[in-house]
């Protein structure tokens, strides 16, 4: 198979441009978050969304947003706790300072410092997921010099990055790259790419079949370099998704997305 060289890397990362109504996702995305807040008013602790379950949690499940680590909030995303809260789960929405203000390290180190203050309320496993960016962040969060406690690591039973990106080097082809601060040194840093994952969890990758075609590269290239570390590897291209709408499945508590996240843990 022939693979023609890719000359524009800014749209060859770009997203809504490419999908047929994609400028109207955030406004969907805030307006159902707003209206999920309406019936159920999140908790702490400290910045982010916390949500409670009835009853005793199972564990926590933990969604980072994405936005290229530069734009939206856990307020856009409130709505993606239900299938996690429906299956008895309490779900932390973190927050995380963004570019160019903060660096990637320092988002990831913000993010870890919430899952901890989360897991001293939740006993049980913890489910880590993340869309886009947020994807990024939740590799990164299971590498070798992860910055979440060595107990909390321990815990972290599954890690389901979606529409992930886990090589920053194309990023330094893009305009992305001053606001992101992508030197030859913080790629290798912050690539999950170059680190090696825990072991003692399950890794799923889950990418939609109809993004951009770097995003299904980068999902392939993380399953198959980190393949055999964690105690399962499994990658899902799902049918007739794009970038924008493959994480809608988090909203159902039978979805096969909450599925692969939650299920058996």
């Amino acid at each position: 198979m022939m693979v023609q060289g890719i000359t524009d890397w800014d749209d060859a990362y770009a997203n809504i441009v490419h999908i047929p109504g994609g400028a109207d996702f955030p406004d969907r995305w805030t307006r159902d978050a707003a209206a999920f807040r309406a019936a159920r008013t999140p908790e702490g602790p400290g910045s982010g969304e916390f949500h409670m379950p009835e009853g005793t949690p199972k564990g926590l499940m933990v969604f980072i947003h994405g936005g290229y680590w530069m734009k939206f909030g856990p307020s856009w995303f409130s709505h993606f706790a239900s299938g996690a809260l429906a299956r008895g789960w309490a779900v932390l929405l973190p927050d995380y300072p963004l570019a160019p203000t903060d660096t990637l390290s320092g988002m990831r180190d913000a993010v870890a410092a919430q899952v901890a203050a989360a897991a001293e309320r939740v006993v049980g496993p913890i489910a880590l997921s993340g869309h886009s960016a947020g994807g990024h962040l939740a590799a990164r969060l299971i590498c070798d010099d992860s910055p979440l406690p060595a107990a909390v690591l321990a815990r972290v039973r599954r890690c389901l990055p979606i529409s992930g990106l886990f090589d920053l080097r194309p990023l330094q082809q893009t305009a992305m790259r001053g606001d992101l601060g992508l030197t030859d040194e913080v790629v290798r840093r912050e690539s999950p790419l170059f680190h090696l994952p825990a072991r003692d969890l399950d890794l799923h990758i889950w990418v939609g079949a109809d993004e951009r075609p770097v995003f299904v590269q980068q999902s392939r290239l993380i399953h198959d370099a980190w393949a055999g570390w964690p105690n399962r590897t499994d990658l899902t291209v799902e049918p007739r998704r794009h970038h924008l709408d493959v994480i809608e499945g988090l909203a159902d508590p039978a979805h096969p997305l909450t599925e692969a996240l939650l299920g058996g843990l």
